[in-house]
């Protein structure tokens, strides 16, 4: 009897390795194969960052080109613009300026000369955002520090716009600033009835 029940444990015993040691071969055999997707997968991402880097400088480039595709576009309106709008008779296309490390950059600025001694100047953007109106802004505060010059002279602003929400039309004339926005192949200046535009030699 004793003989049979311990043969019988035995055989439980046996049986139970026998399935332990098959449960622990097939967890091996589940880890490497999770093992080899965790590599697989990892090569997979980093092809993926690869293209995603790739593309993200394609599309940077293509932003450039973009910008200086709006910018070219911009610069006749801009100049007829100036003429037509404020008498402009000198336009300074292009222009960067500096003092010590300090940089202040414009697409264009125009003068009035004589008695009515006006400056305006102009940037061109892609797509006019809150960040982009406030460093335009600030540049126009800063104006004068470039050139001291133009000392004496009023100083307005006026943004070229590619893509322009409304909100950042209003945020902009709020600012004292004119938008210029796109129409066809050509940018328009609108000035809203109780626009007042902000001398910035003030």
């Amino acid at each position: 009897m004793i003989d049979r029940e311990m043969k019988e444990t035995l055989a439980r015993v046996l049986a139970t390795q026998e399935r332990t040691a098959l449960q622990m071969e097939e967890t091996d055999r589940r880890m490497k194969e999770t093992d080899r997707q965790l590599k697989a997968t990892d090569r997979q991402l980093k092809a993926t960052d690869r293209q995603i880097k790739e593309l993200g400088k394609q599309i940077g480039g293509l932003g450039n080109k973009f910008g200086d595709f709006a910018e070219g576009m911009a610069l006749p309106s801009l100049e007829e613009i100036f003429q037509r709008h404020f008498g402009v008779d000198q336009i300074l296309p292009g222009r960067r300026f500096r003092k010590g490390k300090d940089e202040l950059e414009l697409e264009l600025v125009g003068a009035v000369n004589g008695k009515r001694r006006t400056l305006v100047a102009a940037e061109v953007k892609s797509h006019l955002n809150e960040r982009e109106l406030e460093k335009f802004v600030r540049n126009l505060e800063r104006f004068f520090y470039f050139l001291p010059q133009f000392r004496g002279y009023k100083l307005f602003g006026i943004l070229a716009a590619v893509d322009c929400s409304q909100e950042m039309e209003q945020r902009a004339h709020q600012r004292g600033v004119y938008v210029a926005r796109m129409h066809g192949d050509i940018f328009r200046l609108k000035v809203p009835r109780r626009f007042k535009a902000r001398d910035f030699s003030a």
